[in-house]
């Protein structure tokens, strides 16, 4: 990690960390969706799927904005949840179990998210690039839907079958 200089030096260090969090995300929810055993899930995972990779493009949008070529910064923390979440799939042998731990590992991806997308929003409006604020928070608007449905799969069956 480089030296933080300025907000916008901030700013950048956390846009890097969330593009590539976005990236090893676009890796994981097929390997996800094909484990899943109820069919909403896997479907959940696999619209998601494809949200992602429009918020990949819209990362890079943010990038442009800010005169930056879009590259990713190792983020230790999305890697830990990614590893943690692989590891609770392998150890689940009940399909529904398994899927009961997806579903808590994909909500703690969600709200690592949250979190740093809320971050970017206001340092990006605090920087005067209201244009970069928006695509985020087009981002954010799905993260808080993402989590919503699937806390929706949670207590609707998906927590009863595994119990």
């Amino acid at each position: 990690m480089s030296k933080m200089k300025s907000l916008e030096d901030l700013f950048l260090h956390h846009l890097k960390d969330v593009y590539y969090a976005e990236k090893q995300i676009l890796k994981a929810l097929p390997k996800m969706a094909k484990k899943a055993d109820s069919d909403k899930l896997q479907k959940a995972f696999e619209d998601h799927l494809k949200e992602t990779e429009g918020q990949v493009e819209r990362l890079e949008q943010v990038f442009e904005i800010f005169g930056q070529k879009a590259k990713g910064e190792t983020c230790p923390a999305i890697e830990g949840i990614i590893k943690e979440g692989e590891e609770g799939i392998k150890d689940s042998d009940d399909p529904d179990v398994r899927d009961a731990a997806m579903i808590a590992d994909a909500q703690a991806v969600e709200h690592y998210e949250i979190t740093r997308y809320g971050t970017l929003i206001a340092w990006a409006k605090q920087l005067g690039k209201n244009n970069a604020a928006k695509l985020l928070q087009e981002t954010l608007d799905q993260e808080y839907n993402a989590d919503k449905l699937l806390s929706k799969l949670a207590e609707g069956q998906l927590n009863k079958e595994a119990a």
